[in-house]
């Protein structure tokens, strides 16, 4: 817990007004990144799982989760002192209001289950995804993050987590990761290429996802202070060096640098740099960026060439991004930089902490997460029919699409055996007017 002062510093306050805002910007941006990657069909169902978590995981945040979170309890779980914001209030917690910490706390729930949806898009339902999200961040985020930055156990063993390297990153990929397999791969995934839909919407998401990211590191410092300054360097340098190693990858093995890939390689460099953006230099960000572009690049190589439809690579950036920045925050994090000391300032016990630390979030996450989609697989089919996939999750659960023709009829294509999964039946298709 952070200790109380007597009144709220201006400056801190106001620093951390704007953080909050830029935090929730992400997840806006998000839906841009992630809408823009799949095919048009599904693309307002897939932004739509991104802008519901500001209200499904806000409110779940501010009645429960954060007393989960943050309450005074033991080692593993927060107490309820805090349920329906019960003693937050105007009281100064650390040197900013209690209710604006809540606040900003709010905004780092609710962009992580939104991170999820990335690994199971084109074949969720979509009210089962809001029961899915909303207890997620009750069972699994609360408690990942009391365990760091609660006065939990593993922030208690020293574990160094910034702003979410293991809390949000690396806990968002595991659920992913059991969520894709629990769901099975989409209908006609490996049988023909699914391809973004819209570039430009990935290159906005990413941007918008960088401007919103000095927030969520820099804001971290909770307050204008020289370690939100040393955030925001580094939030802007490791992305800079993923963004350069990524696309020389990519002109080494193919001969060009696409579009998607920088964008794909600016958000693993914001992921990487996350967990350590507080606790080493600037030279350690770059190198730390530079590191984690190949990582996540042939990450996402081997993922494609496997039946796990991942369908956005959520494992691959967040994931192997997290866990990346995580470890390295064991190396390259030094006192005088304001973290504790890592292997290269001569401590190696902090490699090892750092690697306890995403361990037991990834293992609690990915467990937690199979028994939650079973529970609500209970009550509510949480996987779209054949019929609803051939036709697109935009129209069987928005009854919209994004893009509709100018005489205000929806042309969608539907396989004429919905059923049948044979590649043959991909050329039977008949046109189905939908009225807009």
């Amino acid at each position: 817990m952070i200790a109380q002062s007597v009144e709220p510093s201006a400056p801190d306050t106001v620093w951390m007004l704007v953080s909050t805002a830029l935090v929730l910007l992400m997840t806006p941006a998000l839906a841009f990144f992630y809408g823009g990657l799949v095919r048009a069909k599904n693309a307002l169902n897939t932004m739509m799982m991104s802008i519901a978590s500001l209200g499904i995981v806000g409110l779940t945040w501010a009645l429960f989760a954060y007393s989960l979170a943050f309450g005074r309890g033991s080692g593993v779980i927060g107490g309820l002192e805090f349920l329906g914001l019960e003693n937050v209030g105007l009281e100064t917690k650390g040197s900013i209001p209690h209710l604006l910490f809540m606040a900003y706390q709010a905004t780092f729930a609710i962009i992580t289950a939104a991170l999820i949806s990335g690994a199971i898009v084109e074949r969720m339902r979509f009210g089962p995804y809001l029961a899915f999200i909303a207890s997620w961040t009750l069972v699994v985020y609360a408690p990942a993050a009391h365990w760091v930055w609660g006065g939990g156990w593993l922030g208690s063993l020293g574990v160094l987590d910034y702003a979410g390297g293991t809390v949000v990153h690396v806990n968002a990929a595991s659920a992913a990761l059991v969520a894709a397999i629990a769901l099975r791969p989409r209908r006609d995934y490996g049988r023909q290429a699914v391809l973004p839909h819209s570039v430009p919407y990935v290159l906005l998401g990413a941007a918008l996802l960088w401007f919103g990211w000095f927030g969520f590191n820099a804001g971290s410092a909770l307050g204008a202070n020289k370690a939100a300054a040393l955030a925001f360097v580094n939030t802007f340098l490791a992305p800079a060096a993923t963004l350069v190693v990524w696309m020389v990858i990519d002109l080494a093995r193919t001969g060009r640098a696409t579009a998607v890939g920088v964008a794909t390689g600016i958000v693993v460099g914001l992921v990487a740099i996350t967990p350590a953006a507080g606790f080493v230099s600037p030279l350690g960000a770059i190198t730390i960026g530079a590191i984690a572009a190949p990582l996540s690049y042939f990450a996402i190589l081997w993922r494609s060439r496997t039946a796990l439809d991942d369908s956005l690579d959520v494992v691959a950036a967040h994931g192997v991004g997290g866990a990346t920045g995580a470890l390295l925050t064991g190396v390259f994090a030094r006192p005088e930089w304001g973290g504790a000391a890592g292997l290269i300032a001569g401590n190696p016990r902090q490699l090892g902490l750092q690697a306890i630390g995403l361990v037991a979030v990834a293992a609690y996450s990915g467990l937690a997460t199979l028994a939650l989609i079973k529970l609500v697989n209970a009550v509510a089919r949480v996987r779209s029919s054949q019929r609803d996939e051939a036709i697109g999750l935009d129209i069987t659960q928005h009854g919209e699409e994004a893009y509709t023709r100018g005489d205000g009829a929806v042309l969608v294509m539907s396989s004429v055996s919905a059923a049948s999964t044979r590649p043959s039946d991909e050329s039977m298709r008949v046109p189905l007017e939908v009225p807009a």
